[in-house]
């Protein structure tokens, strides 16, 4: 497994990472993001220092893979509740056809 090493900027620091090729598309997609948050968070709240902002950024982050994974479950049973009630109209259109 070759790693390549990539220069990240976070919050005004540099970071040298080392990641898989096929990985650094979305580790600089994740960066942008988190950097353009911070900046989103400077203009709505002033006066607060670098790490308050790391902070609202790690919360808003944390809170988005959450409500990721909450819809996917969310779909899940909406996926198998379809299912149970296409299996009563089956049965249902099954008898009503044996009548």
């Amino acid at each position: 497994m070759d790693l390549i090493p990539i220069n990240l900027v976070l919050a005004d620091r540099t970071y040298r990472i080392k990641i898989q090729p096929k990985d650094e598309a979305v580790v600089r997609h994740t960066a942008k993001t988190i950097n353009d948050k911070l900046v989103e968070f400077k203009t709505a709240f002033a006066g607060k220092d670098m790490q308050d902002y790391i902070a609202m950024v790690l919360i808003w982050f944390a809170t988005q893979q959450n409500a990721s994974i909450t819809q996917e479950l969310n779909e899940t049973a909406l996926v198998e509740k379809l299912a149970q009630l296409e299996k009563l109209i089956d049965g249902a259109l099954s008898e009503e056809g044996n009548s």
